[in-house]
């Protein structure tokens, strides 16, 4: 009785989820740029807490952000493969969650640098996908 009970809660609140539109993506960035730069302040006054604060704000976001709904349900199949967004989506936020805690890491040890050097790779992450989806 409980399996039922859990399935059509699950089923109920797949079937009414809203879409992932551009404008979500779009209020996602503005949060994950704002991480950034809570992340790059916290460097800058040498603020554990700052820097961790950033973090948390910038895996939030991050695990939001997706290809809208008209990519993913994209119909011309030659399309779909040339634009392969899903995927590399998919591989950047992954990334971006490793060097995050990678910076909480390393900062905590003492190890600055290569926070500061992690913290490089993450907005590598981010140019990545802006020239792919932005074609900069």
């Amino acid at each position: 009785m409980k399996n039922i009970i859990v399935l059509i809660i699950l089923t109920g609140t797949a079937l009414f989820a809203a879409p992932y539109t551009k404008q979500d993506r779009i209020n996602d960035m503005h949060e994950m740029a704002f991480a950034m730069n809570t992340i790059q302040s916290g460097f800058f006054y040498n603020n554990y807490d700052t820097i961790s604060e950033g973090i948390e704000h910038l895996t939030q976001a991050i695990q939001r952000v997706k290809p809208p709904l008209e990519e993913v349900e994209e119909t011309d199949v030659m399309a779909r493969y040339m634009n392969n967004k899903v995927q590399m989506t998919n591989k950047i936020v992954k990334k971006i969650n490793q060097k995050s805690l990678t910076i909480l890491q390393r900062y905590k040890s003492g190890d600055s640098q290569q926070a500061i050097q992690a913290y490089d790779k993450i907005l590598g992450q981010c140019m990545k996908c802006h020239r792919k989806t932005r074609n900069w």
